[in-house]
């Protein structure tokens, strides 16, 4: 089984997020990457099926030079080889269709990604990848199984759990759950040794028009400061329950 994992190279959540240009670019000075979460949880779900049924595991990103000690990070986790398109990632339809062009050229019998990158949040990008290749498609998976081809995903719902079958080809977009957290692959020396011996294709991308961009970027609302109340003063606590917070 050939399967392929998307990864999206976004902002550490401890980072200090800021913008130039009048608020319309992001500013990543000082900015620290990681591995998408979400992308996190499909790539040790894959090493996973490369460990117990022999699969070969390929990662990719769209990016310029910067993203590639993210994909180096992949490699050392175990992925087999590594691709990075050579272009900026600028809109979700402009992802979809660059991966999408590899994706065809190279026969993966199954694609996993993460259900969204929590840089922009689009949730875009899985559902039309397997679209474009007319692959059949799950998203949000806390859980899947492959066996001869046949597919077993599952998924939250309100109040339980949905659990859907299909066949490969496929593209299966996870969240968190897809493995648990304490089986996340750390790379260990040996990996990171091993890692600058694999090969990472670089790519040319396809002529594709950018149908979106990005115009304005807005922090949220600094939270106020918090008020303490005397545990005695509840008519106090009542009067700024009703009068500041109007919650009541």
């Amino acid at each position: 089984m050939k399967i392929l994992v998307c990864i999206s190279h976004v902002p550490d959540t401890t980072s200090k997020i800021n913008f130039t240009d009048n608020n319309s670019a992001f500013d990543t000075t000082g900015v620290q990457y990681v591995i998408n979460p979400y992308d996190e949880f499909a790539l040790s779900r894959a090493m996973w099926f490369k460990e117990k049924q022999g699969a070969t595991v390929t990662v990719i990103t769209v990016g310029n030079a910067t993203t590639e000690p993210t994909l180096r990070k992949c490699l050392a986790i175990g992925a087999d080889d590594a691709i990075r398109i050579n272009t900026e990632a600028l809109d979700g339809f402009q992802v979809a269709k660059e991966l999408a062009e590899v994706a065809k050229a190279n026969a993966y019998d199954l694609i996993l990604t993460g259900r969204e990158s929590i840089d922009y949040n689009g949730a875009m990008v899985p559902g039309m990848l397997a679209a474009l290749l007319d692959f059949n498609f799950i998203n949000a998976c806390v859980g899947v199984e492959i066996e001869s081809g046949a597919v077993t995903a599952s998924k939250e719902i309100d109040g339980g759990t949905e659990t859907l079958a299909t066949t490969l080809p496929a593209v299966i977009a996870g969240q968190k759950g897809l493995v648990e957290e304490k089986d996340l692959r750390i790379p260990n020396m040996r990996g990171i040794m091993m890692a600058r011996k694999k090969p990472l294709a670089i790519v040319e991308p396809q002529t594709i028009e950018v149908a979106t961009k990005a115009i304005n970027f807005e922090k949220p609302a600094e939270k106020s400061a918090c008020k303490l109340v005397d545990a005695s003063n509840i008519d106090g606590l009542i009067d700024l329950l009703h009068n500041e917070a109007k919650v009541i």
